[in-house]
C-alpha cells in the first residue's frame, strides 16, 4: 500500500519548520511516496521552488497551505482573544483551487493579519472551489471542539465543512502523537464521527523536520519563535515525533482504519495543479 505525506511544514514556515526542500523531496521519494504536499503555516512562499524541485525529482507536487482561521471575523483585531485562531489544512485540486489558495493567503495578510495571517468563514465560502480541506491537528476547529467535549457543536461543524467543500473533498485528520494529552481520545471520536456521518478519514503526521534526531534543533527554533529559554517550563513544546516518518510506522499505528492510509493516495490523485512557469501573468486594464 502506498502513502503520501499531506501535512508538511518546510523552512518556509518561518521559525516553525526545519525541513529543507531538497532533503525532504529526496526522502519522500526514497520512501516510495508517489506525491508530496507543501502546507506551510499561512503562507505560500515556497510553492514555486517546491513545484520545480518535485517535477525535477519525478514526484507529484501537491500545493496547499495550513491556514489560520479566525473564530469569528478576520477583521476582529481589538483584543488578545481576537488573536486566537484555528488551523485548517487546504489542498489545491486544480488550477482554480491554486488561484483560490493565492486569494485566501493574500487576503489573510492584507485584511486578516493580527499576530497571524487569518482567513475566516466568510472568505472561505467565497474561495472554496477547487479545494480539499482536512480538519488539521489538535489546533483545528473540530478537534478543539471535541477536546472541549462539545461534541454536538463538533458534529455541526463537520457537516458544515462537508457541505461547503462537498462529499469526498473534506476529510477528518487523524495523527499518531499518543504522547499529547487528548490525541488518542480525539482520534477515537473522529473515527466515530467518520462512521456516523460518512466523512472519510485521512492520516497525516504534521511534519516539521526531516529526521527524528532533528527534534532538538526544532525545539530551539520554537524557543526563538516564542522568545523563551529552553529551561522555561512555561513555553510551547512539540512533544513526539514530527519527522518525515516511514509510512510503514503510520500504517502500523492505524492498521484498524486502512482506508485512512489509502485516502492519502486518493487525495493525491485528485490534486492536479499545473503551473505554467514561463508565462507572464499581468492584470488586464482596458485602455480607452
Amino acid at each position: 500500500m502506498s502513502f503520501v505525506h499531506l501535512h508538511n511544514h518546510t523552512h518556509y514556515s518561518l521559525l516553525d519548520g526545519l525541513t529543507n526542500l531538497d532533503d525532504f523531496i529526496a526522502k519522500a521519494k526514497d520512501q516510495g511516496c508517489p506525491a508530496l504536499a507543501i502546507t506551510d503555516h499561512g503562507v505560500m512562499y515556497g510553492v514555486i521552488e517546491f513545484y520545480k524541485k518535485c517535477k525535477k525529482a519525478g514526484i507529484k507536487p501537491i500545493i496547499g497551505v495550513e491556514a489560520y482561521l479566525a473564530p469569528k471575523s478576520r477583521f476582529d483585531k481589538n483584543t488578545r482573544s481576537d488573536a486566537r485562531n484555528y488551523h485548517l489544512l487546504l489542498l489545491a485540486k486544480d488550477n482554480t483551487g491554486y488561484q483560490n489558495l493565492i486569494k485566501l493567503t493574500s487576503k489573510a495578510h492584507l485584511e486578516g493579519f493580527y499576530y497571524k495571517p487569518r482567513i475566516d468563514w466568510e472568505i472561505l465560502k467565497e474561495y472554496h472551489e477547487g479545494l480539499i480541506a482536512c480538519s488539521a491537528c489538535m489546533g483545528g476547529e473540530i478537534p478543539s471542539l471535541i477536546l472541549a467535549k462539545q461534541l454536538d457543536q463538533a458534529k455541526e461543524k463537520i457537516l458544515a465543512y462537508n457541505d461547503l467543500f462537498g462529499q469526498d473533498n473534506f476529510y477528518l485528520e487523524i495523527q499518531d502523537h499518543p504522547e499529547l494529552e487528548g490525541q488518542l481520545r480525539l482520534n477515537e471520536q473522529l473515527k466515530k464521527f467518520s462512521k456516523e456521518l460518512n466523512i472519510p478519514l485521512v492520516v497525516t503526521n504534521d511534519i516539521h523536520y526531516l529526521n527524528k534526531e532533528d527534534a532538538e534543533a526544532q525545539d530551539i527554533l520554537l524557543c526563538l519563535q516564542s522568545k523563551k529559554k529552553k529551561d522555561d517550563p512555561d513555553r510551547m513544546k512539540m512533544l513526539g515525533d514530527y519527522s518525515c516518518r516511514d509510512p510503514k510506522e503510520l500504517m502500523t499505528a492505524f492498521s484498524d482504519v486502512p482506508e485512512a492510509i489509502s485516502n492519502t493516495v486518493k487525495i493525491a490523485e485528485k490534486c492536479n495543479v499545473e503551473i505554467k512557469l514561463n508565462d507572464i501573468h499581468l492584470p488586464y486594464f482596458a485602455v480607452p
